[in-house]
């Protein structure tokens, strides 16, 4: 039986990992969330730096990739102020970014998250208030809502953590 595994994103991955996220727009947009990501978001070269940084990861699936997301350990900046409620705790955490699967593979999103938590025992990640299938996914892994955080643009973000 084959099982997911994660790897760093590759270079060479760019061109597949840009046709999941254009995927993932389409699917936002027919889900009921068509501003999260609107038709170019994230860029081309957020993903080439992500994956120059070492940031990127695959989640594979056999030799196929069947999502691909932002991890880091550390302190992101627009999680210093959180609306309307509070973090779990203060501890180090990892964040979550721009998670988009394939979706041919069922459970793929989940792993990825449950993967990151594994990494560091403290994760925050955050999504739009239209993208109830992300909210859904989070919560069923045991994420926590904890309130609303600001982008650097200044839009609004639902954050989640599980820690």
């Amino acid at each position: 039986m084959t099982q997911f595994r994660i790897q760093k994103t590759q270079p060479e991955q760019l061109e597949e990992v840009l046709t999941i996220y254009e995927r993932a727009r389409q699917f936002m947009a027919a889900h009921g969330n068509p501003r999260q990501w609107g038709t170019k978001n994230p860029p081309e070269s957020r993903i080439r730096q992500d994956i120059a940084e070492g940031n990127s990861y695959v989640c594979m699936f056999g030799d196929e990739i069947a999502a691909v997301f932002y991890y880091r350990w550390g302190d992101d900046p627009t999680y210093g102020f959180i609306d309307g409620g509070a973090w779990l705790n203060g501890k180090p955490y990892g964040v979550v970014h721009r998670i988009a699967s394939r979706g041919n593979v069922k459970g793929a999103g989940s792993f990825c998250v449950n993967w990151a938590f594994e990494q560091c025992g403290n994760v925050k990640i955050d999504t739009h208030r239209d993208n109830v299938v992300m909210q859904n996914m989070l919560k069923k892994n045991g994420f926590v809502f904890c309130g609303i955080i600001y982008l650097e643009n200044g839009d609004e973000r639902l954050a989640f953590q599980k820690g």
